[in-house]
């Protein structure tokens, strides 16, 4: 016979068990037509067919499970393919592919960008910031500049929201060190301005606020601008984006640049951490 205590110890680890059992991935049946394929960036568009329980047909950058995938696919091809969400990650898996004719009218791959090299330096870009306030890239000078894009309805969680996690967990290490932050900034930009409006980001941004809950836009800020200020900025650094419906197709880059006004490094799709990324700034900015 098992005592009370021992059989509510008993309940009491179990139920600790499945506390701490991590969510299972969640899978949805996808179908659609591939409209680029972004192996720099190891991602694939795809314009796909509503997928039931999750969202309405749209067109998306996916990554594969399977890599090799990015060799064979070319604009035009029909897919059906698994979509697996994980936490802040979502891949394809199952691929099968049915070759047909390609769209020369499609949009251009990202790889046609030409991007900066490490060492040139980023031209004085403007933009406006969640308090309405232009902002100039110049004005950064003498701090570690982060620069990612996002925009703040993107569903798919590897893309925008992790990408602001991580951003999040980067300006949570920067609070605590009072002398290093000074010398290091954060800058999330919008591709999306018409909805993405300083008041939005403003919002977004607080939501997204550190560990103590409230949001340092002296240390973090958002900001958009004209479609063309988005436009200028976004093309230099390679990002290829689109609005197809009420969503944006996008790659992901996030820059790096150092306090001289430099780049240092592009940071292509999101297999960065912002570990590495934090020791690199703390290198180009250390403090006193």
């Amino acid at each position: 016979m098992v005592r009370p205590a021992r059989a509510i110890a008993i309940v009491i680890v179990v139920l600790l068990m499945i506390a701490c059992k991590p969510p299972q991935p969640r899978r949805y049946e996808l179908k659609g037509k591939v409209v680029s394929v972004d192996k720099r960036g190891k991602t694939v568009t795809i314009a796909h067919e509503a997928i039931p329980g999750y969202m309405e047909g749209m067109t998306m950058a996916f990554r594969l499970k399977d890599e090799r995938g990015l060799d064979t696919l070319q604009a035009g091809d029909s897919v059906q393919a698994t979509l697996v969400i994980e936490g802040y990650r979502s891949w394809l898996e199952e691929l099968v592919v049915v070759r047909e004719t390609v769209d020369p009218a499609g949009p251009v791959n990202a790889g046609a960008w030409v991007e900066p090299k490490p060492g040139d330096e980023v031209p004085d870009f403007q933009l406006l910031n969640q308090d309405a306030k232009r902002i100039r890239i110049h004005q950064y000078r003498g701090r570690a500049l982060l620069v990612t894009f996002i925009y703040t309805r993107c569903p798919l969680p590897d893309y925008c929201p992790l990408m602001t996690s991580y951003f999040q967990r980067i300006d949570d290490a920067i609070a605590k060190d009072p002398e290093g932050y000074p010398r290091t900034h954060l800058l999330s930009i919008s591709v999306d301005p018409a909805f993405d409006t300083p008041r939005v980001l403003k919002a977004y941004g607080a939501a997204h606020a550190g560990e103590n809950g409230e949001a340092n836009f002296d240390r973090w800020e958002f900001a958009s601008g004209t479609a063309d200020d988005v436009k200028r900025i976004a093309g230099y650094f390679g990002l290829q984006y689109f609005p197809d419906k009420d969503q944006i197709v996008h790659s992901l880059r996030t820059a790096l640049i150092a306090p001289d006004g430099k780049l240092v490094k592009i940071y292509r799709g999101n297999e960065w951490t912002p570990t590495e990324v934090l020791e690199e700034m703390k290198r180009l900015a250390p403090a006193n």
